[in-house]
């Protein structure tokens, strides 16, 4: 309350300068009139003065204008990027189950079947291009078996007591996990020991 009246005898203060002001500038201009020593203001420079404020104004709406626009261009290319990202971890994700059975299969065949046999070494070549595709993306497997678990990283699906193995190892690997660029497109499923 008292910040109020504070404020109200303030401006009340102000009021009166302001018209002390205007009355001693008429007066002084009525005396300078009668004694005829008055120039008049020259037009010129009012306008000058006008025209430096204008000036000073539309300067510092462009400079707001271009940082805004500055601002603006760098949110529209993260999230340009953004979006990006999330498109290939979408459709990594979608192609992963390919891939696992793709791993099964040639898992599965391995040293059942001849090496030579056309459509086990299709099968293979088939794997390995998409593995090769996934890393030249910057896809990339999340290491599993041998590392300390971690939930960021690993879903354990399965839980196993053994001495020869340490305190949150993975012991096995169930399913493969994947990345792109550090976010996890894929937990990995494991096994965790202890």
């Amino acid at each position: 309350m008292e910040e109020m009246k504070k404020d109200e005898n303030l401006e009340a203060q102000e009021a009166v300068v302001e018209e002390t002001a205007e009355e001693t500038m008429e007066t002084v201009e009525a005396e300078a009139v009668e004694e005829g020593e008055v120039e008049v203001l020259d037009e010129k420079d009012e306008k000058i003065a006008q025209l430096e404020q204008q000036a000073a104004d539309n300067l510092d709406k462009y400079q707001r204008c271009l940082a805004e626009f500055d601002n603006f261009r760098k949110r529209t290319v993260k999230e340009k990027a953004s979006m990006y990202d999330d498109g290939v971890r979408s459709t990594v994700e979608k192609l992963l189950m390919v891939i696992d059975n793709l791993e099964r299969a040639v898992a599965v065949q391995e040293g059942k079947v001849d090496e030579n046999d056309a459509f086990f070494k299709g099968v293979k070549m088939t794997l390995t291009q998409f593995q090769d595709v996934l890393k030249g993306i910057g896809v990339e497997e999340i290491k599993a078996v041998g590392e300390k678990f971690d939930p960021n990283l690993h879903a354990a699906v399965a839980h196993e007591d053994n001495e020869e193995y340490g305190e949150n190892e993975v012991v096995l690997e169930m399913l493969k996990g994947y990345m792109y660029k550090d976010k996890v497109i894929r937990h990995s499923m494991v096994k965790v020991a202890n």
